[in-house]
């Protein structure tokens, strides 16, 4: 839309409504100012507003789109679901019928539930299109035990050829190239090339509902770890960077868990952190740092001095500190 605006010096009224409709507009992104087109008239002096069309500046605003699930088919709001709850990790579960045949499967509606007892869980939708259920959830209604296998980058291709939907009876382990390796206390193979295998036997199904896009939470009791060791530390404990997991992201995106992405944060568990609200108002306040260095700020047991610089140059030297993971940096240098 553009706006044209003929005005008088006795226009004030006219003017008022139609700027404040074209500044939400602006504001929404939906104009911006060249489309305001002022045409005083012959008689008229230079209008009052006219010095603020054209010096105003104007930030986007950060509109909310709000959805109500109930007004929105599944197909929609696994959209929404699938994108902004991720990356999600990706359960490769092995799992037989009742006649021994294998199927392989990758699910990313999966996490770790508790240590004590090991749980894990993972959930099978059924198809949108028809309802229909996985072979994953026939097999384990009918067996229930499976293994879940961890997804690193070296075999997401082969996960993700798996997830074909073969039918009934075919083994994934063949179609995608993975080579099977009998469990020790579960009927499932497990995946040779995986590089950690956890032996399940299932404590709970939970079914969510019976229209396409529902789940059901498969609970399964750890029985069994098997770790490679060449993801394993000095401590024998599982490298996270040589692990070399993927997530699972909404549409056709992974990513991969290794290089720039990886970064430590230190957990304020053993300490207090004194937290954002305790910092002094000169950095609480600053027009520099953003939300997440004034938390690494605030992850310190106690603050020392009583004076801190409040110029905006050091706050960027120490904000590149911050970057860094420098935070006892950041301090001395915002310290008088």
């Amino acid at each position: 839309m553009r706006f044209h605006c003929y005005l008088s010096r006795n226009g004030t009224g006219l003017s008022i409504a139609i700027f404040f409709e074209w500044v939400t507009e602006v504001l929404e992104g939906k104009n911006s100012k060249k489309d305001f087109h002022y045409y005083p008239l012959p008689d008229s002096k230079p209008h009052p507003f006219q010095s603020i069309f054209l010096s105003l500046e104007f930030k986007k605003l950060n509109m909310i789109k709000t959805i109500d699930t109930s007004q929105v088919t599944p197909a929609e709001s696994i959209q929404y679901l699938q994108n902004a709850v991720a990356p999600r990790p990706i359960a490769l579960v092995s799992t037989v019928d009742n006649q021994g045949n294998v199927n392989l499967s990758p699910f990313s509606f999966y996490n770790v539930f508790s240590s004590n007892p090991p749980i894990l869980v993972f959930s099978p939708s059924r198809r949108v299109r028809n309802t229909t259920t996985k072979h994953t959830l026939e097999n384990i209604e009918e067996v229930r035990e499976c293994v879940i296998n961890t997804v690193s980058y070296d075999i997401v291709h082969q996960s993700s050829l798996s997830s074909t939907e073969y039918e009934k009876g075919v083994n994934e382990f063949q179609k995608a190239g993975l080579t099977e390796v009998p469990s020790m206390k579960v009927s499932p193979p497990r995946v040779k090339e995986s590089k950690a295998s956890f032996e399940c036997k299932v404590r709970d199904l939970i079914h969510l509902g019976d229209g396409g896009g529902a789940g059901t939470l498969v609970v399964c009791e750890v029985l069994m770890i098997h770790v490679d060791e060449s993801v394993l530390n000095e401590r024998g404990l599982i490298d996270t960077r040589k692990i070399d997991l993927v997530g699972r992201m909404g549409e056709s995106w992974y990513t991969h868990s290794n290089g720039d992405s990886l970064f430590e944060i230190p957990k304020p568990l053993a300490t207090k952190g004194i937290g954002v609200d305790a910092l002094p108002d000169e950095i609480r306040l600053s027009k520099v740092f953003t939300g997440n260095d004034l938390a690494m700020l605030g992850n310190v047991e106690i603050l020392s001095g009583d004076f801190f610089k409040n110029d905006e140059d050091t706050h960027r030297h120490a904000k590149d500190l911050l970057k860094d993971g420098d935070v006892e940096g950041a301090w001395s240098i915002l310290r008088k």
